[in-house]
């Protein structure tokens, strides 16, 4: 999804001229490292009677220890999240546990692995109004500049950066922000920015190249991810794991069979390389593209070979991509091998089985598989359902949908985003407009629908109805919600629905994006 930055007209270079219209609540200067007034004063000692007699007896100066991940489950399972995670912080300190700075960094990677963004960096704003307590260093500080991107946008992200002290920007703030420019595609700010970090001497390791091919990849213009990697050998930069695989993905998004297999064998002869089960994932997911099956079920052995340890994101790339083949045997085969080895599988487990199951037409084993993960589910995750309802909305099978969508209210789910723009397809296609536009109006005003964009060809198909029956006035609704939302500030967006810089166009585009333009990215995140 291509976030719309406020800043987007001004110069591509950070200067001190960027503002930001609502000043963020951060407290920067608690994130400055402190230096004691006496850092070689010892730790004052201290005894009780009973740390030195046990008499059966409880220390009241004791206080309980605190495992990182109670603390992790009582935000993320918060019945009301809009309290916000100091509440629980507060809470857990109010029983009288002793909160770490390591407890609570990890808290916040693990919300950040299942994209809580906002509760993680709520976390941090906690740590930040308790300074004497927590000394946050330059890496805390570009993971905060990376959540705030992602909660309040780029312009948020560029105020912090700039009310930072010199001393914290160092290479992990610049490739933060870099990054934060590639999932937008701003493509004029990151260029400047890693020339920028080029006079620093801090592009001099493979991430922030990664980053800007990565960000060339989802723009397509292949030719200069080979002028980057050609610039990291001229250099003498070690490629990483990550820029083989972008490299790899380069070559065949251009289509190229043996450009690619070039790439992999200059790749096995990297002695600094061995290549992962992400490499030939990667490979596998090219082919498929080509119309290389056989070559593409070659790779996926050699996915399966290299799992290692107790890594469950591999089973998943496995039934998703044979999902793809079409081979509905191997599916269920990896999904039994899964389920052998871990005792219990997650919610994106079951999403990628379903998935697949639905892609070979599978759908009686969809159904049931679905029914088993209802009696086994730990949380419901609507994205699951959404699967079946879609399936039954393209097969015109509305009431199946409805189905699934009150069984998931009934049950405590929370339909998202997607839920609702799938209603509103299927009222489409029924040619139901009231009711559709109210299906839009939800998905809207759903919680984390900042992180949603609806398909262009929904909203197109929508437009057209629209055109058919004389309802201008409903059509122009939705273009009000769509420009509210800022998603009419991205032109090539706009042109798909059939708008173009506000007015509406004559006739509505039908293209759908979904290029899996966040993959490596998200790939990526962990490199930080």
């Amino acid at each position: 999804m291509l976030l719309q930055p406020s800043l987007s007209n001004r110069t591509p270079s950070i200067s001190p001229s960027l503002s930001c219209p609502n000043p963020l609540q951060w407290k920067i200067s608690q994130i400055i490292l402190r230096q004691s007034s006496n850092p070689f004063k010892p730790s004052s000692i201290s005894c009780s009677v009973s740390q030195v007699h046990s008499y059966n007896t409880v220390d009241y100066e004791r206080r309980p220890m605190v495992k990182w991940n109670a603390v992790f489950k009582r935000i993320s399972l918060m019945e009301s999240p809009e309290l916000g995670a100091a509440t629980v912080l507060n809470q857990c300190e109010d029983e009288g546990k002793k909160l770490t700075k390591w407890e609570l960094c990890r808290v916040v990677k693990e919300l950040r692995k299942y994209k809580r963004y906002k509760l993680a960096l709520e976390v941090y704003d906690w740590m930040n109004n308790r300074g004497e307590r927590f000394r946050l260093a330059a890496s805390d500080a570009a993971i905060q500049l990376d959540l705030i991107a992602k909660v309040h946008g780029i312009s948020g992200a560029e105020d912090f950066f700039l009310k930072l002290p010199d001393t914290l920007k160092d290479r992990r703030i610049y490739g933060a922000l870099l990054n934060a420019y590639a999932r937008t595609k701003m493509k004029e700010k990151a260029e400047s920015l890693i020339d920028t970090m080029r006079e620093k001497g801090y592009a001099m390791h493979a991430l922030p190249f990664n980053v800007m091919m990565t960000l060339y990849m989802n723009l397509k213009d292949y030719g200069k991810v080979d002028a980057l990697v050609s610039e990291m050998m001229e250099k003498n930069i070690q490629l990483d794991m990550y820029s083989y695989n972008i490299w790899l993905s380069s070559r065949g998004s251009q289509g190229s069979v043996e450009g690619m297999e070039q790439v992999f064998e200059q790749m096995k002869l990297d002695s600094m390389i061995n290549p992962n089960w992400t490499t030939f994932s990667t490979m596998a997911t090219m082919y498929i593209k080509m119309g290389q099956l056989e070559k593409a079920e070659g790779c996926l052995k050699n996915v399966e070979s290299r799992i290692t340890g107790r890594d469950r994101i591999p089973y998943h790339y496995l039934i998703s991509l044979y999902g793809t083949v079409g081979n509905k045997e191997e599916t269920y085969r990896v999904w039994n091998t899964y389920k052998s080895v871990f005792p219990t599988i997650p919610n994106l487990g079951y999403h990628a089985m379903i998935s697949s199951l639905v892609r070979i037409g599978d759908i009686e084993g969809a159904e049931k598989m679905y029914e088993e993960w209802l009696s086994v589910r730990t949380s419901f995750d609507p994205r699951i359902g959404n699967l079946l309802m879609s399936f039954y909305v393209k097969e015109g099978n509305f009431d199946k949908a409805e189905g699934i969508l009150d069984q998931m209210v009934e049950l405590g789910g929370k339909p998202n985003s997607s839920t609702w723009e799938i209603l509103a397809e299927g009222h489409t296609g029924e040619r139901r407009i009231s009711e559709a536009f109210s299906c839009f109006k939800e998905a809207f005003l759903v919680d984390g629908s900042k992180s949603w964009r609806p398909k262009p060809v929904t909203v197109s198909y929508f437009f057209d109805l629209c055109e058919e029956e004389g309802n201008l006035e409903t059509k122009g609704a939705l273009v009000g919600l769509l420009r509210q939302s800022g998603f009419l500030e991205d032109k090539t967006y706009a042109s798909f629905v059939g708008l173009s810089n506000g007015p509406l166009k004559d006739e509505a585009g039908s293209q759908d994006e979904g290029d899996g333009s966040e993959v490596l990215l998200d790939q990526l995140q962990g490199s930080m």
